[in-house]
């Protein structure tokens, strides 16, 4: 997905929207210029292929109880402090031979889901990886056209990459980090900017495809109680409904010298998503409970201890008092 200038070439994969010289890389180090032609190194360099709860993503409105097999590729757009995931998402930038191992076609992965639910493009960004997750998508959609593809994004995809998405209906769902609502955040610790993030999530909240996001509270950096309610404020604007995981932060990478956000941060952060109207708030990486209540009665719809699910909900009704809730269910 790039138009060509010369020999330079304009990539339109993500919000970077890099130029890149002949024999130059773009910012996320998976895309090299050679002699004109944009080519990607993640294609088929699968990596970390298992079954997961799909709430491991997490979605927990999306097909509770389910199991999705989950790959991603080496490389990022974003280049995040803490990533979780840096072993994999940085070593383009960090490590030699990132790229390095066999490749997996995507008939292979195709096969491999037979014993799973669906197909969960996470573990580093799937917009660095696009091309082969449509591939493994397609050729999934053949032999199992029942099971569903979810993304777990950082939301830095670019509107030609999601007009994409949606013109060959690739996904059913979407998890996307909203990192923080400050730019300046977002440039001195991703290293990218704030608004082409709100801009993804506005334009699937506009689609068909379920949308849900997470936050990762960390302290000193995004744990402020005005960031906080300017963020709940905002996704309350678009919809309610949203299901907002609040994430705990476990020091890790550039961001090792960072304490773990402390459980009452959490529950404060939750409390302030729910005063701005938010229907739907988790809380992640706690150890705790986390679970769905009808926003009618209050029952418990939907029952969850870690990855552990009871599913109450009865076609996506209240058990109780018949309430339909938002979600696929």
């Amino acid at each position: 997905m790039y138009e060509r200038d010369g020999k330079t070439v304009n990539c339109k994969l993500c919000a970077h929207y890099c130029r890149i010289p002949d024999g130059k890389f773009g910012a996320c180090s998976c895309r090299v210029n050679q002699g004109g032609v944009l080519e990607t190194l993640t294609y088929g360099k699968s990596a970390g292929l298992s079954i997961d709860p799909i709430e491991k993503k997490p979605f927990y409105h999306f097909k509770p109880g389910s199991h999705a097999l989950s790959f991603g590729t080496p490389g990022c757009n974003l280049r995040c402090k803490g990533c979780q995931n840096w072993f994999l998402s940085q070593s383009p930038r960090e490590a030699g031979g990132a790229f390095d191992f066999p490749e997996t076609a995507p008939e292979a992965i195709a096969e491999a889901s037979a014993k799973a639910d669906g197909v969960a493009y996470t573990y580093s960004e799937p917009t660095i990886f696009l091309e082969y997750a449509r591939d493994v998508i397609l050729e999934t959609k053949k032999l199992y056209p029942e099971k569903y593809h979810a993304f777990v994004s950082n939301g830095y995809f670019s509107r030609e990459a999601w007009e994409l998405i949606e013109k060959e209906r690739l996904l059913d769902a979407i998890r996307i980090d909203l990192k923080s609502f400050s730019d300046d955040f977002y440039r001195e610790y991703c290293g990218v900017r704030l608004q082409p993030v709100l801009d993804s999530i506005e334009r699937v909240h506009e689609s068909k495809v379920h949308l849900e996001l997470v936050t990762l509270v960390i302290p000193g950096k995004n744990d402020s109680p005005g960031e906080l309610r300017e963020l709940s404020e905002w996704v309350a604007s678009l919809n309610v409904n949203i299901p907002l995981h609040f994430l705990r932060f476990f020091p890790m990478h550039e961001a090792s010298a960072l304490p773990v956000t402390p459980l009452k941060k959490l529950r404060e952060a939750k409390a302030i998503a729910e005063d701005a109207g938010m229907q739907f708030v988790y809380l992640g990486n706690a150890g705790e409970e986390a679970n769905t209540l009808c926003p009618e009665c209050g029952a418990v719809a939907i029952k969850r201890f870690g990855h552990s699910v009871t599913n109450n909900l009865a076609g996506g009704a209240c058990p109780k008092c018949g309430a339909q809730l938002y979600g696929e269910w």
